[in-house]
């Protein structure tokens, strides 16, 4: 297969953008704690919801598609 520029392109590469609404009070204080983490807002918030979006799949017992599985031994390797 032939790619642009001869490079495979990276599958984990960011190129969705999400939208959210919010109050400026919301947004006021999700840009402190973003400047206190030393981190952009959209750093940040990636983040934050990749952890609720883990503890939420994983506790429905679903598995998390962003999280690369890691194969268990038997012991016997």
């Amino acid at each position: 297969m032939q790619y642009v520029g001869g490079m495979k392109p990276d599958p984990k590469a960011k190129a969705d953008i999400l939208q959210l609404r919010l109050t400026l009070a919301e947004k006021a204080g999700i840009t402190q704690a973003a400047a206190l983490a030393g981190i952009s807002v959209s750093s940040w918030v990636r983040e934050r919801l990749r952890l609720a979006a883990i503890r939420d799949l994983e506790s429905a017992g679903l598995r998390v598609p962003f999280v690369d599985e890691i194969p268990l031994g038997n012991g016997n390797d």
